[in-house]
C-alpha cells in the first residue's frame, strides 16, 4: 500500500452495509410503519430472516456488537420467548405465507442457545414461512460454546454454514482482547462441524488488535488455512470506545499505528491470495470454487448488514433486540435494549426503535454504492438506465473524485469508474463520494482499513 495513500485517506467512513447508513436513520419510523409496509409486501417477494441472539458468557473488548453479558441461562430462556413471539407477531401483519431463502443467526452469540432452544427458533421459522429446497441456514459459531451434542443439533435444525469466529490465534493478543480459544479448540470444533455433515465453514479474522504485528497476523492466517475455510471476512479492528466503553480496556499504546495497521492488511491479503483464495470487495476472501466467488464473477455479488453475500432476497426481517431488517421501502431497526425490547413485543407491538424510509434518490445511489463496494467499479450509465435517469445526474461527484482520480485510487473511463489495486482497501472513500447524507468530519465511523 503507497504511505501516501494512507496519509491521505485513512478517514473515518461508513462500512455501507446499507445506504442511507445507519447514523441516519430516524425515531420516525415506527412499529406501525414496519406494520405497514410488511402488509405491503408482494406474496412473490423471497425473504431472508436475521436472528440476533443478544447475550454472551463474556465480553469480548474489541466487540462493537449489540450484546449483553450473563453467567445464568433463566434471562436467555425470557429472551428467548420474546424472540419467538415476535416472529408470530411479524408473521401476523404480513399478507399471506412466505418464502424465505436464508436464515442467519448472529449476536452476541447465538451458540449461548441451548441446542433445544435454537432448534425451537427454526421450528418457529418453519411454522411460519416455507424455507427454499436451496436455503441457507447460517450461524455465527464461538467456538468455546459448542460442543458435539450442540452441533448435532444445529444439523437437525438445518444448519448449512457455520461461522467461526477467531479474530487471532496469538495468545498475548487473545489475552488482551479477552479471548482466549486455542487453534486446538477451533480444530475440534471444525473437524466436528464437518463430521456432522456442515462443511460450510466461514472464519472471522481481525487485522488492527492490541499486540498484533505483520508476522503475527500472517501467522494466524498459515493456521486458519490449515481448517480450510471455504470463505474468510478479514476486519480491520474498529476502535470507538466513544460508542463501546469497554474497549477503554484496550490500552491505546498496544494497538498498531497506522503504518503498522495498513502492513497487515496487505500482508495479509497477499497471503491469502497466495493460499488461493479470491479477494471479495474490500475485506472477504472465499475458494476459487466457492459460491461467492462464483458471484463475484458473475457481478451478482451482494451487501447487507452481514457483509458481503449471494444473497438475492429483496426483503430482509430482523428478529430481536437491536435487530435490523429492510424492506423496499425502507429500513427498520429494533429496540436494543433488552428489556424495552422484551416489553414492547409482549405488549403485542412491534418493537421498532428508528429506520428510514427511502425515495428513488436514494435507492439509485444505493445501487451505485453496492456495485463499487462489491465489484471495485461501476457502469453509471448501466445502473442509471432501470432507474430512468441519466448518468449526468453524477457530474458532481465525478468532478468531486478528481484528486482520487489523480491519487491513482480511481480510473474514470466515461461513466465507468474503476478502483484500482492500490485503491482497494480505500473503496469505501469512492463510495462515499455519493453518500449525499455524509457530512465532512463525522467521527462516528470506523477508519476505512
Amino acid at each position: 500500500m503507497r504511505h501516501d495513500l494512507v496519509e491521505k485517506y485513512d478517514l473515518r467512513l461508513p462500512r455501507y452495509t446499507s445506504y442511507p447508513t445507519a447514523p441516519h436513520f430516524t425515531p420516525q419510523v415506527t412499529g406501525e410503519t414496519y406494520g405497514a409496509w410488511l402488509k405491503e409486501l408482494p406474496l412473490d417477494t423471497e425473504l431472508s430472516l436475521y436472528f440476533h441472539i443478544a447475550y454472551c458468557a463474556e465480553m469480548c473488548w474489541f466487540c462493537g456488537c449489540h450484546t449483553k453479558i450473563t453467567k445464568r441461562y433463566d434471562p436467555i430462556a425470557v429472551y428467548l420467548e420474546a424472540l419467538l413471539a415476535e416472529v408470530d407477531l411479524v408473521a401476523s401483519r404480513l399478507p399471506g405465507r412466505f418464502k424465505a431463502k436464508h436464515v442467519h443467526f448472529g449476536g452476541g452469540t447465538p451458540s449461548i442457545l441451548t441446542g433445544d432452544d435454537f432448534k425451537r427458533v427454526m421450528d418457529k421459522v418453519r411454522e411460519h414461512f416455507d424455507l427454499t429446497p436451496e436455503a441457507e441456514v447460517a450461524i455465527e459459531l464461538d467456538p468455546r460454546t459448542a460442543d458435539e451434542d450442540y452441533i448435532i443439533a444445529m444439523r437437525e435444525a438445518g444448519v448449512t454454514r457455520a461461522s467461526l469466529g477467531v479474530q487471532d490465534f496469538n495468545l498475548k493478543v487473545q489475552e488482551a482482547v479477552n479471548r482466549v480459544q486455542p487453534y486446538d479448540l477451533v480444530a475440534e470444533i471444525a473437524s466436528l462441524l464437518r463430521k456432522h455433515g456442515i462443511s460450510e465453514l466461514n472464519m472471522d479474522l481481525i487485522y488492527g488488535l492490541p499486540y498484533q504485528t505483520t508476522d503475527s497476523v500472517v501467522e494466524t492466517i498459515d493456521q486458519a488455512i490449515t481448517l480450510k475455510p471455504r470463505r474468510i471476512s478479514l476486519f480491520g479492528y474498529a476502535h470507538v470506545p466513544w460508542m463501546r466503553k469497554h474497549q477503554t480496556l484496550i490500552p491505546d499504546e498496544a494497538l498498531p499505528g497506522m503504518g503498522e495497521r495498513w502492513s497487515q492488511y496487505d500482508a495479509a491479503q497477499d497471503r491469502l491470495k497466495e493460499h488461493g483464495y479470491v479477494a471479495v470487495g474490500l475485506d472477504h476472501f472465499a475458494a476459487p470454487d466457492d459460491e461467492m466467488a462464483e458471484a463475484l464473477a458473475n457481478h451478482t455479488l451482494h451487501r447487507n448488514f452481514q457483509g458481503y453475500t449471494t444473497d438475492t432476497a429483496t426483503t430482509l426481517l430482523g428478529f430481536g433486540a437491536s435487530g435490523i431488517g429492510w424492506l423496499p421501502q425502507g429500513y427498520v431497526v429494533n429496540d436494543g435494549g433488552i428489556h424495552a425490547y422484551q416489553r414492547m413485543v409482549h405488549d403485542g407491538l412491534l418493537p421498532t426503535a428508528r429506520g428510514r424510509a427511502i425515495d428513488d434518490e436514494d435507492r439509485l445511489r444505493r445501487d451505485v454504492i453496492e456495485r463499487l463496494m462489491c465489484d471495485l467499479e461501476v457502469d453509471l450509465a448501466a445502473v442509471c438506465a432501470p432507474h430512468g435517469v441519466d448518468p449526468s445526474h453524477f457530474t458532481p461527484e465525478i468532478e468531486a473524485m478528481k484528486d482520487l482520480e489523480d491519487d491513482g485510487v480511481l480510473i474514470r473511463t466515461g461513466w465507468h469508474l474503476r478502483v484500482t489495486d492500490d485503491g482497494r482497501p480505500l473503496v469505501r472513500a469512492v463510495a462515499a463520494k455519493f453518500d449525499q447524507y455524509l457530512k465532512a468530519g463525522e467521527q462516528r465511523h470506523s477508519k476505512a482499513v
